[in-house]
């Protein structure tokens, strides 16, 4: 997992992998308040963003997910929203396998839990690895823009 904020890009994460890079700083140099919701393609299906208007819930309303063929690069555009990460120990119980049509596997919990605070301009990346809860409130439910640009994995091992 990776914490940032897009304004650090150039200090801070100068060493990401070319994919990685792209997307932050596709992140930004994008006025993601003038885009309506919805998909985008950046490099084909290879990069894409989902630009999502949601209202953040109670915590324990929300579950840990994780993705096998894409990292997640997940920014707040809007509000503010609590993300639960932990490394996936292989000993979460499986809620939901929707790894077929969805690239997404929900866990009814996770293991050593820790909590990001997301603030407008902070990104997370997911790696595979990474099981990720977002959508948390920040005390009370509240409506947030963000954006997840979906980067395939092969991107990042192909050549390796």
């Amino acid at each position: 997992m990776i914490f940032g904020h897009v304004n650090d890009l150039e200090s801070g994460f100068a060493w990401l992998p070319k994919p990685l890079r792209l997307a932050v700083e596709h992140l930004r140099q994008t006025d993601f308040a003038a885009l309506p919701a919805g998909n985008y393609d950046l490099q084909g299906r290879d990069i894409y963003v989902q630009v999502i208007d949601m209202h953040t819930k109670l915590f324990a309303e929300t579950r840990p997910e994780v993705h096998r063929q894409y990292i997640d690069v997940q920014y707040l555009c809007s509000g503010s929203e609590l993300i639960g990460v932990a490394s996936d120990t292989g000993n979460n119980a499986l809620a939901e396998d929707l790894l077929e049509p969805r690239d997404l596997l929900f866990y009814s919990g996770m293991e050593n839990e820790s909590t990001l605070t997301m603030i407008p301009g902070s990104f997370a990346v997911f790696f595979p690895s990474d099981v990720h809860r977002p959508g948390c409130a920040c005390g009370s439910p509240a409506a947030i823009r963000k954006v997840v640009i979906k980067v395939r994995v092969t991107l990042l091992t192909d050549g390796l």
